[in-house]
């Protein structure tokens, strides 16, 4: 039997499929990407930007929610704000 939505149609395309196989079918466009040149290289300074703005954006509202000092104040080498330092 197909799987239906919450407004009880039926799901379509990807929608549909079992997670395996989506998977196995974004994994195979991840790698015709990459072969044929257009995938993005992330350097290590891009992932590490990304994974610092992905932390702040998860945590955006912990500091007042529990009163934490220290993530607003927070500093990393490297970063500008301890360049005054």
């Amino acid at each position: 039997m197909a799987e239906t939505t919450k407004q009880g149609g039926q799901k379509r395309g990807f929608a549909a499929m079992d997670a395996d196989k989506r998977r196995r079918i974004a994994s195979e466009g991840g790698k015709a990407a990459h072969q044929s040149g257009r995938a993005h290289q992330w350097t290590s300074v891009e992932a590490r930007e990304a994974g610092r703005k992905g932390g702040k954006a998860t945590h955006a509202g912990r500091a007042e929610s529990i009163g934490d000092p220290i993530s607003d104040s927070a500093s990393f080498p490297g970063d500008k704000a301890n360049e005054n330092e």
